[in-house]
């Protein structure tokens, strides 16, 4: 048993000798709520009138007449010539005026009321130590130049005009977008201003606040029959029944959705037309053109994300399809600086005036004080041409990794397997011709410490693919990587 001198009563007993409650009782309350908290632990010793009375500078009559009161309630005993102990809370007695004493020396395991639990939004991404690990297509965070960032950042925050907006980030946030429109205009072929953009902190959160706004429950939202998981589960958490249409090497069936329409009332059609996921395959021009004619004749929304608009190997680039709307029906969202750190990148909506309006209310409730100063900091990397500078400087080495990584893939596994080499992105989508079960050529690559998560795993009746990011990987990383998947699928197939 601990001395009772070790106890921090000072932490936790605070007397405020203005109140109008008598000090013992105060003492009295504060030293069951101790009890309570599991601070003094059942059966324990409580210090002697005159050293708590020293410790607290109150007078040795005051502390007794709190142990008095406390030993009437039942929380302490005080037995002749050995001091005040707490009561065991198994001591049954009929002087206290609680069933149990309760502890919380440890937090509850669970709450004590109902709420809403979520199987939708259960989180699918896994975490490993192994050294090598396959993404869905992410930016190489080591070819950011963390330095430079970081002087920008920092000269930012220790500006005075920066204060000033850090006080009204909503004036400085429309100060902002000025820079980040007009790039967004000379960058992807869009006629728009300050008052069509809405910034926010990831494309996962911009999804969301659209979701809210224009999905009522059972509404009908179309995908692609394989899609963005994370897009699908904000989806059905706002309330929609998400159904799905055919993707092939020319985007989503604009056809099929044709002959949808006709017997069913769609909210809103969902894309990745740059380069579709998990397929990387483009939609193609027709295509967009009869979306967009759908959209206007059955009046729902197309929500366009081009989560990776800034990788672009081919000279000729693909305009967004918000680029070509002329009747306000697309719903565009992205992110600036996604070749950069996740941490200096930021997601946007561009949409017409009156809903980018209706967006800033929710986003005013979900991130009120926003990111002025990460804001300040793209915009100023965009006018000094940073931005440029790095993206086409990172170009390049994604490009190198993207051929020698099709090219392993064809010298490893030949006719196993098919895909095409992507146009743009930072993934490859690799379709087997052979019977392979995905999960066990996962376990055994784990096994060598590379580490393919579920979500990059498709197979089902038609599809069995894999979904592998190469921009993460260097050269070396990626032949290493490759090698060990290409011993997994030899040891599965001789078996």
């Amino acid at each position: 048993m601990s001395s009772p001198a070790r106890v921090p009563f000072l932490s936790f007993i605070q007397l405020d000798r203005n109140s109008k409650t008598p000090i013992y009782l105060q003492l009295a309350q504060q030293l069951v709520n101790a009890i309570q908290r599991g601070y003094l632990l059942p059966g324990s010793k409580i210090p002697g009138s005159r050293t708590l009375s020293d410790l607290l500078q109150l007078h040795r009559k005051t502390v007794i007449a709190a142990y008095q009161d406390l030993h009437h309630q039942g929380w302490i005993a005080i037995e002749a010539n050995k001091g005040a102990y707490v009561m065991d809370h198994q001591r049954k007695t009929t002087e206290r005026p609680y069933d149990a004493l309760v502890s919380l020396a440890s937090y509850p395991l669970q709450t004590g009321y109902h709420f809403k639990q979520s199987n939708v939004l259960d989180n699918l991404f896994e975490l490993s130590e192994c050294t090598y690990q396959f993404n869905d297509g992410s930016a190489d965070i080591r070819l950011t130049e963390i330095k430079q960032l970081s002087s920008l950042y920092s000269a930012n925050l220790k500006r005075k005009s920066t204060l000033r907006k850090l006080s009204n980030p909503l004036l400085a946030s429309q100060q902002a977008k000025d820079q980040l429109s007009n790039y967004l205009n000379s960058s992807r072929g869009l006629h728009i201003g300050k008052n069509n953009l809405l910034v926010t902190r990831s494309t996962e959160m911009s999804l969301y606040v659209v979701a809210k706004l224009i999905i009522a429950p059972k509404d009908v939202v179309i995908v692609g029959e394989l899609s963005l998981f994370t897009a699908n589960m904000i989806f059905h958490e706002a309330g929609a029944q998400v159904q799905t249409i055919a993707v092939d090497e020319h985007g989503i069936d604009v056809e099929q959705l044709a002959t949808k329409l006709k017997t069913t009332k769609i909210r809103a059609v969902y894309i990745t037309p740059h380069h579709h996921y998990p397929t990387t395959v483009s939609l193609g021009a027709q295509r967009r053109v009869q979306l967009l004619q759908l959209a206007k004749t059955y009046g729902f929304i197309i929500i366009e994300d081009d989560y990776d608009y800034d990788f672009q190997y081919e000279k000729s680039t693909i305009m967004p399809l918000a680029s070509a709307d002329v009747d306000g029906m697309v719903i565009y969202v992205g992110s600036f600086g996604k070749s950069l750190s996740t941490s200096f990148s930021s997601g946007f909506v561009v949409a017409p005036k009156n809903f980018i309006e209706e967006m800033q209310k929710y986003l005013s409730i979900l991130d009120g004080q926003g990111n002025v100063v990460m804001e300040q900091v793209l915009a100023e990397m965009i006018a000094e041409g940073d931005m440029h500078r790095h993206l086409k400087k990172s170009l390049k080495v994604y490009q190198e990794r993207r051929d020698h990584c099709c090219k392993l893939i064809e010298t490893l596994f030949g006719n196993k397997v098919s895909f095409t080499i992507p146009k743009g992105g930072l993934a490859v989508w690799l379709r087997w011709n052979i019977p392979i079960s995905l999960m066990q050529l996962s376990k055994i690559c784990k096994q060598h410490q590379l580490f393919i998560p579920k979500n990059l795993l498709y197979q089902n009746r038609k599809t069995t693919a894999i979904r592998i990011g190469f921009g993460n990987l260097t050269i070396d990383e990626m032949q290493s990587s490759l090698k060990i998947m290409h011993q997994a699928v030899a040891t599965i197939t001789s078996t």
